[in-house]
């Protein structure tokens, strides 16, 4: 006899007879009314968890407001509103969209001629004669 078939007969180590497809596991009478059990635990936690948070948020808020009115400030939806609300005003009879804000100095012709003329300088004479023509 080999040991694959004292194996299959429950004469081998335990585990070999199970994984051949000899004996079975038996299902728990009780494993659904545990898993139910573990189930429903699981929601009570999450809901506890839920609870906790939501309760921290709203003392967080009550500070925030707390601070809000203290200086002044304005809550972020209510400020980026009005924000909006603006540039919707300035942007109402006009077809095209709003021109992007253009920083001083950016785009004057007087200061590029002021900055061909600063790197003129500094280059050797051939080329400065090159870059006039």
């Amino acid at each position: 006899m080999n040991f694959v078939m004292k194996a299959a007969m429950g004469g081998g180590p335990p585990d070999v007879g199970k994984m051949l497809g000899g004996e079975e596991k038996e299902e728990d009478p009780d494993a659904a009314k545990k898993e139910e059990e573990r189930q429903e635990a699981l929601r009570q936690q999450e809901e506890e968890r839920k609870a906790k948070y939501s309760k921290m948020e709203a003392e967080r808020e009550s500070m925030r407001q707390g601070i809000r009115d203290k200086y002044g400030l304005k809550k972020r939806e209510e400020a980026e509103a009005e924000a909006a609300a603006a540039a919707e005003e300035s942007v109402e009879g006009s077809l095209t969209r709003p021109k992007k804000a253009v920083p001083a100095g950016c785009g004057d012709e007087e200061e590029e001629e002021s900055i061909m003329d600063t790197v003129m300088k500094y280059l050797p004479g051939p080329l400065q004669d090159m870059l006039k023509k």
